[in-house]
């Protein structure tokens, strides 16, 4: 997930917006859905499982907050949630692809490596921006950042599972790249505490809440 730190907003129109809200529906699905293939794919060693499966597990507490959403605009039509302008379609249908192209590798057969490169792709993708704007919006800038922090407990959990089990020095850099400026994006908030901004790298596997 590649965050905007745009803090621009725009009301969008409720019928678009429900769209916007069933599109990112079913990538947050798919994507979901596609960490449970790879953890039925690598079932050993059981710390691989084991992060394939809260990898999974994330992406439903995504699709929870869109399901809510989705409610929301149920429950009164022409509620108008403010949303950041720079999701566009073709940032959906660039996600799209990528999920097609991962989902067709993980049906013909991939090694751990190019499921990790896969995953890292997904998590540093624009399209999760909407995810974040959307708590954004419902619950405050800081419900937002607890957001960023959990994608880059993720991250930090795929650079330690890259470097530990794929040995890929490029794609490790890459990882630790996309961490970083997550980090940047954070350290430019005055509303992060730094001390939670000194423990959002793990180097090693750590609980989420």
């Amino acid at each position: 997930m590649a965050a905007s730190g745009s803090s621009e907003v725009q009301a969008r129109p409720p019928e678009l917006f429900r769209r916007l809200i069933e599109a990112a529906m079913e990538l947050e699905r798919r994507t979901m859905q596609l960490y449970c293939r790879f953890e039925a794919l690598f079932p050993e060693p059981p710390e691989v499982r084991a992060f394939w499966f809260e990898m999974a597990q994330h992406e439903s507490r995504h699709f929870g907050a869109l399901a809510l959403v989705a409610s929301l605009l149920e429950s009164q039509p022409l509620r108008s949630i403010p949303a950041a302008p720079l999701l566009t379609r073709a940032h959906v249908e660039n996600f799209r692809d990528l999920l097609d192209k991962a989902e067709g590798e993980a049906h013909e057969g991939l090694t751990l490596a190019r499921a990790f490169e896969l995953a890292l792709a997904i998590e540093s993708s624009e399209i999760e921006d909407l995810v974040l704007d959307l708590l954004s919006a419902l619950r405050g800038e800081s419900e937002r950042e607890r957001a960023v922090q959990l994608l880059i407990h993720d991250l930090g959990d795929l650079s330690y599972m890259i470097e530990k089990y794929a040995g890929d020095r490029s794609l490790l850099k890459q990882a630790d790249r996309i961490i970083e400026q997550q980090l940047a994006r954070l350290r430019g908030n005055a509303t992060t505490p730094r001390a939670s901004l000194s423990r959002a790298k793990p180097r090693k596997r750590t609980p989420r809440g």
